[in-house]
């Protein structure tokens, strides 16, 4: 029989953490490439949209989605409490809710290594969700597609 995972004798897994980082970048990439193709405002990330959109208003009312996110709030000590609190709530509904993945924190930039910070699967969703519905994802495909905006 296979014994629990242990981190704290685990020894540095490099391919797991290899593995990690090209699934994360595939994550962000093929965002981006949905955003290039389709309005984000016209969107739906999961079957449970609305749920995610009405939760994170109603949770996190001081966040403004159309600004740049504070990093160093959402991860303090209570920043962390909440969001875990909020994540938990999708663990039986939504296929790796947990898993973490890249986020941008400025919607009127593109990914950056200054304006990227990683986040939890749950934070991107709540997130990028808020601001598909407020058209503040629209700028990338609009820019794609300028003879649309004729």
């Amino acid at each position: 029989m296979s014994q629990p995972f242990d981190p704290e004798t685990a020894g540095n897994l490099e391919d797991m953490e290899k593995q990690f980082a090209v699934k994360t970048v595939q994550h962000m990439a093929t965002y981006w490439s949905i955003l290039e193709k389709a309005r984000g405002s016209k969107l739906r990330l999961t079957k449970f949209d609305d749920e995610i959109l009405e939760h994170f208003q109603r949770d996190f009312p001081e966040i403004d989605v159309s600004q740049t996110l504070n990093e160093d709030e959402m991860k303090s000590k209570i920043g962390k409490e909440r969001w875990r609190n909020f994540m938990m709530a999708y663990e039986k509904k939504v296929e790796d809710y947990n898993f973490g993945t890249m986020l941008r924190r400025n919607p009127k930039k593109e990914y950056d290594e200054q304006d990227t910070m990683f986040s939890m699967r749950m934070q991107f969703y709540a997130i990028e969700i808020a601001r598909n519905r407020a058209g503040l994802n629209d700028w990338i495909y609009e820019r794609e597609h300028p003879q649309e905006l004729k």
